[in-house]
């Protein structure tokens, strides 16, 4: 009896480590580094469920809540775009948020590859 308490104790421990660790988007404003993500996996799942659509305005994010639309501003150029957060990422260390191809074009990222951005929630 004891060995299948713990058992199942140190199952719910495990489980409630790998519970997602989402923010509130409500004022949300973060700088740092985007970069982007296009053909290679248009059409595979996201974390989210959905086909990835290079052509979209979409955006993995670590823990921004499935859903959540955000503004993202070039910090060099001005240009930004609103992109709705449907995957999980970056999953390069150093990286704030991964955009689809189309929204980093938008932006004026795609000869460079990578971005100083800023990222702000947007309330619905």
């Amino acid at each position: 009896m004891l060995k299948k308490s713990l058992g199942t104790l140190a199952l719910f421990s495990f489980l409630a480590g790998c519970a997602s660790h989402d923010i509130d988007p409500r004022g949300y404003d973060q700088t740092g580094t985007a970069s982007y993500y296009g053909s290679r996996h248009h059409g595979k799942r996201t974390a989210s469920g959905e086909p990835f659509n290079q052509h979209g305005f979409t955006a993995a994010h670590r823990n921004l809540p499935f859903g959540t639309r955000v503004r993202v501003t070039n910090t060099a150029n001005q240009r930004s775009v609103v992109v709705r957060i449907n995957d999980r990422g970056p999953h390069t260390r150093g990286r704030l948020i991964d955009l689809s191809r189309a929204a980093a074009e938008k932006i004026g990222m795609l000869r460079s590859g990578t971005a100083r951005v800023r990222v702000q929630g947007l309330s619905d």
